[in-house]
């Protein structure tokens, strides 16, 4: 297990344990379309009232930072950078996440199981990861995909397809019942980053709900999306973590946490230039594809040397 970090115009990357397991990413069926346009409504989220947060333990914080770094001698790691604000979730907690998407068996764990069998699922790999590492404390987290991307463009012509509200809240209801985080994930398609956190911007003001933005499905040039792979550069990336700020700001919430997606190395551009700042906690989900070697060559070609970014997976 490893977690890092970086200096001026490189973020924090500190390693920690997400686990999404999912079968496939792929877009939700026409026949699942039609259900959810018919299923589509608004709702209203009445932020909770603030709490007082905890003061920040600056040694516990450092101590961890140096642990995850695995005794790493080349001077890349860890790296120096702004401390996060009080409350904050990483490094102090282990995120263990099933993600997925209520209309589809064929995007990830959440929507492929039962939900109380899959909660139940979640619950035991928490306790499989809290006894194999007691120092860190584990946590649950449901990660719903709350905009998909579409190979149609949709009434919209954006090719992205936006989840009713109602079934947020559901998520919303499961999480609380086992205590969870939730991650709200959005793919793009021919949308911006902005307007679909915009969209987002009532959950987010909840202190248990985060973000995930998936570059592999934001087509610039005017694809459909699953024919290439897309790609996010250090300004879209900033504006979700500008809005995340924002709100973390206005409400007075502990840090947001933002996953942004990443298998290849092309769907991330100018990386450096992506903003360090104490109200978000950048996530860098480095996936791979293949066997154990392939994604650990990835990983030393494309994290490891670049020591610029976040919190790393």
């Amino acid at each position: 297990m490893k977690i890092f970090t970086n200096t001026r115009h490189c973020l924090l990357f500190v390693f920690v344990s997400f686990i999404y397991i999912a079968s496939s990413c792929n877009e939700l069926t026409s026949r699942d379309t039609k259900a959810i346009l018919e299923k589509a409504d608004t709702t209203e989220v009445t932020a909770p009232e603030v709490e007082k947060l905890p003061i920040l333990d600056t040694v516990d914080y450092n101590n961890r930072m140096l642990g995850l770094a695995n005794g790493d001698t080349t001077g890349r790691w860890p790296v120096l950078a702004a401390l996060p604000l009080p409350g904050a979730i990483l490094p102090f907690n282990r995120i263990v996440a099933f993600y997925g998407n209520l209309f589809s068996t064929r995007m990830g764990i959440l929507g492929e199981l039962p939900k109380e069998e899959m909660l139940a699922k979640l619950q035991q790999e928490v306790a499989n990861w809290q006894a194999a590492d007691s120092t860190t404390k584990t946590i649950p987290a449901l990660h719903y995909i709350a905009v998909t991307a579409q190979s149609q463009p949709g009434s919209g012509n954006m090719y992205r397809l936006r989840m009713p509200f109602h079934q947020i809240d559901t998520i919303l209801a499961w999480a609380k019942s086992i205590d969870a985080l939730v991650f709200l994930d959005i793919q793009v398609g021919h949308s911006s980053v902005a307007e679909e956190v915009a969209m987002l911007a009532t959950y987010l003001q909840l202190p248990n709900v985060h973000l995930g933005i998936d570059p592999e499905f934001s087509m610039k040039n005017g694809e459909a999306p699953g024919r290439r792979i897309g790609y996010f550069t250090a300004d879209d990336i900033n504006d979700a973590i500008d809005l995340l700020a924002a709100a973390v700001k206005e409400y007075k919430l502990p840090p947001k946490v933002l996953v942004v997606h990443r298998f290849t190395q092309g769907m991330i551009k100018n990386y450096e230039n992506i903003k360090i700042i104490p109200e978000v906690q950048v996530v860098i989900d480095m996936d791979g594809f293949g066997d154990k070697v392939l994604k650990e060559s990835t990983y030393k070609r494309y994290i490891f040397k670049r020591a610029c970014a976040l919190y790393r997976v």
